[in-house]
């Protein structure tokens, strides 16, 4: 059956390989703008992308025949490969062999929005680890919670 309408909103959090920090920040731009348009060709939208030194947030409204993983496996094949042919950073690139994908509810899209953007300014008070622990705490919470 044909999907006429969705709200299909997933947080993305892709890391490269072993936490490197391999994002250089003068090639953090283009690298969004790459990433984006992977997600735009596929008839998905992207809302907001921040690209730090070994991670990067995105969040997406994604249409209904894109299953999180075959989005993630899109972006990720075609943004290492463009980081590579483009000499983005020093060795070789690439993202861990798995990624993290969160639902959001369209009464919070604004709110991971402004914390997606807001990246460079979260991370110097808080790791990328201690960051990353607490998105899993939440929402094994979240899942003991419902059970």
């Amino acid at each position: 059956m044909k999907v006429e309408y969705n709200n299909l909103y997933t947080h993305f959090i892709f890391t490269t390989l072993h936490r490197l920090p391999l994002i250089l920040e003068g090639n953090r731009q283009r690298i969004e703008k790459y990433i984006t348009g992977i997600v735009n060709h596929h008839d998905c939208k992207m809302y907001a992308v921040y690209a730090n030194a070994e991670h990067v947030h995105f969040l997406v409204s994604r249409a209904p025949n894109m299953a999180e993983e075959r989005l993630a496996e899109l972006i990720g094949n075609a943004s290492s490969r463009f980081i590579n042919e483009n000499k983005l950073c020093i060795g070789n690139f690439d993202w861990q062999y798995t990624c993290s994908a969160f639902s959001v509810s369209k009464g919070d899209v604004k709110k991971v929005c402004d914390y997606i953007l807001g990246q460079k300014e979260h991370h110097h008070k808080q790791t990328f680890a201690e960051e990353y622990n607490e998105f899993i705490k939440f929402y094994e919470q979240t899942i003991q919670y419902i059970k």
